[in-house]
């Protein structure tokens, strides 16, 4: 199990946890304000069905990608559409809830003669503060995962139709050129080497002494030299 992995986790059970205060919140304040005012802030609603998306997908999305392999829910490509959705709601949410803090409550929640209404103030700060909360970190999250894919996309290692948890996104390119061999340990096959036959004598039967046939030379010859020259240059 990868660091990635275990804070893919963490975020989403996060988002989970801000998803339950802020639907919690909105609830309360949609009772209160259709009881005393008979409306209802447009944020609450937005809340509650932001919350409510979250808290059944989210949940459903981490459950699947353990007890099933390969589900189509758990492909990167399709995590990223859905949390892009999510965080763009989040957003929405907290940008509603900050307007209209800003419009009903411009002095903050100073009421302190009115603590129904101080209470309306005070939960309006929290679904505000929550909601950016969630906004963040499925933002954050979003940014890493994209970001972590294409650089495995540009090693050659396209992770966009695979889950998380079977990702390695920071593996080596696919294509890259195996590491150099240090000298002298050359693992190639050897060199075929070629070995000349050695002829070995033939023995034909004759002798290979010299034979003399001729008669044998006087010691006088053999050592006198001859006057024949002598003669003929007188």
């Amino acid at each position: 199990m990868g660091v990635f992995y275990v804070a893919r986790v963490i975020a989403l059970v996060l988002s989970v946890v801000f998803s339950l205060i802020v639907l919690g919140l909105s609830a309360h304040l949609i009772s209160l304000t259709e009881e005393y005012y008979a409306l209802y802030f447009v944020f609450c609603a937005l809340g509650i069905a932001t919350a409510g998306l979250t808290i059944l997908t989210v949940p459903a999305m981490l459950i699947i990608d353990v007890v099933r392999r390969g589900a189509f829910t758990s492909m990167v490509v399709v995590e990223l559409v859905w949390l892009f959705v999510l965080w763009v709601l989040w957003v929405a949410t907290a940008g509603e809830a900050v307007s209209a803090g800003s419009f009903y409550f411009p002095s903050g929640c100073v009421y302190d003669k009115y603590p129904t209404v101080n209470q309306a103030c005070r939960e309006i700060q929290a679904v505000e503060a929550f909601a950016f909360l969630a906004f963040f970190v499925l933002l954050g999250y979003t940014i890493v995962l994209l970001v972590f894919t294409c650089i495995a996309a540009s090693r050659g290692n396209s992770l966009w139709l695979k889950s998380v948890k079977e990702s390695t996104f920071l593996a080596p390119s696919s294509t890259a050129p195996p590491p150099p061999q240090p000298m002298g340990q050359y693992q190639g096959p050897a060199t075929p080497q070629y070995q000349v036959p050695m002829q070995q004598p033939q023995y034909t039967g004759a002798s290979s002494q010299p034979q003399y046939s001729g008669s044998p030379c006087p010691p006088s010859a053999a050592i006198l030299p001859s006057t024949d020259g002598l003669r003929l240059s007188l």
